[in-house]
């Protein structure tokens, strides 16, 4: 994941690699829609009466039995013997219902039907072969349970194939006989839902109503209530309904224990589906290919069940690591903002560094900031090969105390190497030549090396220009990272960048790590680090502030996190072994490469997911519920945002815009940092980039 040393040359930067990531969100997607088909809420089954017109339906049907056989233009229906009972159980299989009821039914050796909903059966294959193996007879339920009669035709053909699919999948076999959701007894047939049954006979199906409804499905049903509405008078057979799934069925299972062996009492037997109408089995051997298609179904339904429960654990885990790792920041935050300031004080003239490339609208407002300083300073100016002219207009300042270094274009590293070589004080500040400083800025942040463990000291950047969305959300972005992250990171002593736009090292340390390399794009975060490794402590001072301008557009904007989220990437690669080590090195490891690798690297990584699930929720799962997580992760940002610009003194004006920045910014984010991370696995390589910049960054600090 390292780059090469040669002198880096400006590279156009690559089109980002979007088929990877719409082929990713494609997956991920289509696994959502296949869970939340099969994990869909349905109503469960109760009684009904007719209250529409019965015209069309056959008198055979309105008078005859709950089993009925028709072909659209012949009728007949098959009731129940009398003495006899067949036991139907509609809306499973349930993985905690359907077992304890296949376990009453296996003590007294009664037969029953189950009338499956596809999506159950994809989602618990086991259980559907144990109520086969039981000997039991299965019947189709439709696959998601939708009232068939308000359905079109193409929706109807989905519901039987996809539910016969997932059971020739499960078990081998197809089912011949089909009970409509919220059916009821014959008594609530009518013109809606006769025609549903009667496209169903044209296919082949028998349909099975009941005589007689448990009417378990009631929560205010009791164990009582359930047995005396399942037992027939006058020794009259019925087709009596039960539920195995679709609700709280605990009620079910212990009726039950009371229900047969009072029936078997009264001389009644049980009794099958094909017993009844004489045929050899409702559950014939599927074919090849169905079985074929019924293991896909059931595969995918699998995978996407294993796949969302398991990213939504992981949203869980990653929700509580985040929220506790905000508390904790912002415990830590507090802590460095009322730490009691040292007496020492660091009074040594230092030089600083300005390393320019093409900055001349805002190279002389740099120089003169720095001229105004209140600490003694020596400045040197690298010139990396500019073409238009920088060199010449800091020349012709005449600054007293600034020297001009010229080189060929060999990017940032090696200007600011060129200039540590030149340098002969014991601190040396770094600063972008597109940055400007305020009079106390270097007084204030080179104090801390009076302290003589300290090798480097992290400044505070702040956006100069603050008019227009784009640069304001990076203004909200510098004060939290700044505000709450680096004071955070300084009690911790894992504080993993010192910016480029303003940072202090001494010399020594410098030295100790041979100066800045050309490894990664990240310059400044490798140079922390290796600093760090090599025993140093590191600090951040947030009174020491530095104006920078922002990017003001998209595509700058784009341009300049791609290289700081790829550089990262490359200078936590380059440091892994930090992990392992012991001393500063390994606590920085431990502590600070951890950090960056699971909430700057993963999570981000995560978000498009994140994004896709939140959709999930509002379509599939409970809309209120997954907008009051939103909402809620939504105010906890904006009060660690709120508490950050108090921390750092900044106007809470500018946070009206944080909810609009969930909707472009956050995603322009994530989006660089796939590009960053596919870059880095395919070795991609890139030079300095260099932004457009206005100039005027005097008169913007002043507004």
């Amino acid at each position: 994941m390292t780059v090469d040393a040669p002198a880096r040359r400006r590279l156009r930067v690559p089109q980002p690699r979007w088929i990877v990531l719409v082929v990713v969100l494609l997956l991920f997607t289509g696994i959502l829609l296949v869970n939340g088909l099969v994990e869909g809420e349905f109503t469960q089954d109760g009684a009904a009466d007719s209250t529409a017109q019965t015209d069309q339906v056959p008198a055979a049907a309105l008078n005859g039995g709950p089993i009925i056989q028709t072909g659209g233009s012949t009728t007949s229906t098959v009731s129940v013997p009398d003495k006899q009972i067949v036991l139907t159980f509609d809306d499973g299989p349930s993985p905690q219902y359907t077992p304890e009821i296949l376990a009453v039914l296996k003590k007294y050796d009664v037969p029953a039907v189950f009338f499956m909903i596809g999506s159950e059966i994809s989602k618990y294959p086991g259980i559907v072969r144990d109520v086969r193996a039981a000997g039991h007879e299965i019947g189709i339920h439709t696959f998601t349970h939708p009232d068939m009669s308000t359905k079109g035709q193409w929706r109807r053909d989905v519901e039987m194939s996809e539910t016969q699919f997932a059971l020739a999948g499960a078990t081998g076999h197809d089912s011949l006989i089909f009970r409509p959701p919220y059916s009821s007894t014959v008594d609530a047939l009518d013109n809606s839902n006769w025609q549903v049954i009667a496209e169903m006979g044209g296919r082949g199906y028998l349909t099975v109503v009941n005589d007689l409804d448990s009417r378990d499905w009631e929560t205010r049903s009791t164990q009582a209530d359930i047995v005396d509405a399942v037992l027939p008078g006058n020794n009259a057979g019925a087709i009596v309904l039960f539920h195995d799934g679709g609700g709280n069925r605990s009620k079910t299972a212990t009726a039950l224990e009371t229900v047969i062996p009072t029936l078997k009492n009264e001389g009644y037997t049980f009794t099958t589906i094909a017993a009844l109408t004489g045929m050899e089995t409702v559950n014939p051997v599927a074919t090849a290919d169905e079985r074929v298609f019924g293991w896909g179904i059931v595969g995918a339904v699998q995978v996407a069940r294993t796949v969302t429960n398991g990213f939504a654990a992981l949203l869980l885990v990653l929700g509580i690591l985040m929220i506790a790792r905000l508390l904790l920041m912002l415990v830590l935050a507090r802590r460095h903002a009322r730490r009691d300031k040292s007496d020492a004080e660091y009074r040594d003239p230092v030089t600083v560094i300005v390393p320019a490339y093409n900055e001349k609208e805002i190279i002389a407002e740099t120089l003169a900031s720095l001229v105004a300083s209140t600490h003694p300073i020596r400045i040197i100016v690298v010139d990396d090969g500019s073409t238009d002219g920088t060199a010449e207009i800091a020349e012709a300042l005449g600054h007293p105390g600034v020297r001009v270094l010229r080189q060929p274009n060999g990017g940032k590293s090696a200007a600011l190497n060129n200039g540590i070589a030149h340098a002969d004080t014991d601190v040396i500040v770094m600063m972008d030549g597109d940055t400007v400083f305020e009079p106390d800025t270097v007084r204030i942040l080179v104090q801390p090396f009076a302290a003589a463990e300290v090798g480097a000291v992290a400044g505070n950047a702040k956006v100069a220009n603050r008019t227009g969305m784009i640069p304001i959300w990076q203004h909200i972005e510098y004060v939290v990272g700044f505000s709450i992250d680096r004071r955070a990171y300084d009690v911790l002593h894992c504080m993993a960048t010192v910016p480029g736009a303003i940072g202090a090292f001494r010399l020594e340390a410098l030295r100790q790590v041979d100066g800045l390399s050309e490894d990664t794009l990240a310059e400044d975060t490798d140079l922390t680090i290796a600093i760090i490794r090599a025993g140093w402590r590191v600090v951040y001072e947030d009174r020491s502030r530095a104006w920078t301008e922002a990017p003001a557009t998209m595509s700058q904007l784009w341009r300049q996190r791609y290289r700081w989220s790829y550089g990262t990437m490359q200078a936590m690669w380059k440091h892994r072994r930090a992990i392992v080590e012991r001393g500063p090195g390994g606590r920085f490891g431990r502590r600070g490469l951890l950090n960056l690798a699971l909430f700057q690297t993963l999570m981000p990584l995560l978000s498009p997911l994140i994004d896709v699930f939140l959709l999930y929720g509002l379509i599939f799962l409970d809309p209120v519920m997954t907008l009051a997580a939103w909402f809620g992760v939504l105010g906890i940002q904006l009060i660690s945002t709120i508490i950050a610009f108090r921390l750092d003194g900044e106007s809470l004006r500018p946070l009206w815009r944080l909810p609009l920045q969930q909707f472009v910014y956050r995603q322009l984010m994530y989006l660089v940092l796939i590009q960053s991370m596919l870059s880095a696995l395919s070795g991609l390589r890139l030079g300095w980039q260099k932004l457009r910049r206005t100039g005027g960054l005097s008169a913007l600090m002043r507004s």
